[in-house]
């Protein structure tokens, strides 16, 4: 049997078509590489790696940064030009203010020259021409002559402001001597009211016709003498570095006040009660014989009346030595100031020493402790001349409010009348004349427990 043997056709065929492609191959890539090695590379790469590209594109970034930088340069150049043009124009307007030819002038041409330069960037903006010099060095002047333009709108901002200040200060003092102008006119003019004592509208009062209405005209009048003499026993106390809160407290212990300024009542009600003790009785509680006759004693006072009301205390007492009111000026005046209280005002008891003598001195504390006596004692006399039956009251602490009867020194009369506020203290006592009732003048406060009926 014979042996089968494999066909040698489709062998060589196949080896032959592998040689044909490798020669194919070989042949294709040899122009590529001499040596005969073969590396394929993009499209893409090839053209990223080209030379002449990569110094193209470093040129255009160069060209760029540059023209950044020179527009930065001219954005700083035109800042600093509009810092100087406003400088400039800050400076022609306080030359003005007071003003001065030769300075208005020269800032008006260099606020012409600002504007010339500001007018040159913007030719050479819409020129194209804003690289001109290192952008670099553009943007070192530029900050230097905002910084310079800066500093020197300061200074006249500055100049103008103490200008002003120049001008309110001498406004203040002007306003100042005015005031003490004021102040001393005002002083001047409440003296001679004070000493003059003139009650031209009672020119006409007699005995028979009298009205209790001018009773309580005269009382106003006499109330703001004592509102003067508490001002200035005040003063003195300040002067003589006394506690005022606690002074006050000593007069009225359980008072709080709402206002600091309120202290004063605390002390005017003190003078009060201590003026008006016995204003009821013909003598005024002095130890003296009464009058017998009543219509003497009308006519004794209002020939008083007469006298005083036209006439200055000082005077009077000279000319009066041994006058009731001398007495009752006395007797009031020891009563009223403490050796203490003149110690401390005055350093001795020398004016204390002199009134028990009689003699009357010439201080200023006195004179308008005087003055307040004097109208005191018009007011009693003029009380006492009435055909009419006299009375005196005081409001009990913690009363509720009447209109009837009280009238509110802090005008908390409208809290007082919805019943949120009860009678502190009485300031001023009220008066009946006749029929008339004069109301007392009282400080409320908050009520708590408030009392029901009044006490007179």
């Amino acid at each position: 049997m014979d042996s089968i043997k494999p066909s040698s056709t489709p062998t060589k065929s196949r080896l032959a078509k592998t040689f044909q492609k490798v020669i194919s191959l070989k042949t294709s890539t040899k122009s590529l590489s001499n040596n005969g090695f073969c590396l394929i590379i993009p499209q893409e790469k090839l053209k990223c790696c080209d030379p002449s590209q990569q110094f193209e594109k470093e040129d255009t970034d160069e060209a760029s940064f540059k023209n950044r930088a020179a527009i930065e340069a001219f954005i700083a150049k035109l800042f600093a030009t509009i810092s100087a043009v406003e400088a400039s124009y800050a400076e022609l307007q306080i030359a003005q203010f007071p003003y001065n030819v030769d300075h208005v002038q020269s800032a008006d041409q260099a606020v012409v020259n600002e504007l010339k330069a500001l007018s040159e960037l913007k030719y050479s903006f819409l020129k194209k021409k804003i690289d001109s010099s290192p952008p670099h060095v553009t943007l070192l002047l530029a900050e230097i002559q905002e910084q310079q333009s800066l500093m020197k709108t300061y200074e006249i901002t500055m100049k103008k402001m103490e200008s002003e200040i120049e001008v309110k200060d001498s406004e203040i003092s002007s306003l100042k001597e005015e005031l003490n102008d004021t102040t001393l006119n005002n002083k001047s003019l409440e003296k001679k009211l004070n000493e003059s004592g003139c009650f031209s509208v009672l020119d006409n009062v007699n005995p028979s016709n009298s009205d209790p209405k001018d009773f309580n005209m005269v009382l106003n009048y006499v109330l703001r003498s004592v509102r003067n003499f508490v001002k200035l026993l005040i003063r003195e106390m300040e002067s003589a570095n006394w506690d005022i809160e606690a002074a006050s407290k000593a007069i009225e212990p359980e008072v709080t006040f709402k206002n600091t300024d309120h202290k004063c009542f605390a002390f005017e009600s003190f003078v009060c009660r201590e003026m008006f003790d016995g204003f009821n009785i013909p003598t005024f509680s002095l130890l003296i014989e009464s009058l017998q006759d009543d219509n003497q004693g009308r006519f004794f006072f209002f020939d008083q009346f007469k006298k005083l009301k036209s006439v200055g205390s000082i005077q009077f007492l000279k000319e009066n030595e041994d006058s009731l009111f001398g007495k009752f000026l006395k007797t009031k005046y020891l009563r009223l100031t403490h050796p203490k209280m003149e110690t401390s005002f005055s350093g001795n008891l020398n004016q204390r020493k002199m009134i028990n003598s009689s003699e009357y001195p010439e201080t200023e504390f006195f004179k308008v402790f005087a003055e307040m006596a004097r109208r005191v004692w018009i007011l009693h006399c003029l009380a006492f001349s009435f055909d009419q039956q006299l009375g005196i009251f005081q409001v009990r602490k913690g009363s509720r409010f009447s209109e009837v009867f009280m009238e509110s020194v802090d005008n908390d009369v409208f809290a007082a009348a919805d019943g949120g506020f009860v009678v502190a203290f009485t300031v001023v006592p009220g008066f009946r004349v006749g029929n008339m009732v004069i109301q007392s003048r009282v400080y409320l406060s908050p009520a708590v427990n408030p009392v029901n009926d009044l006490c007179f």
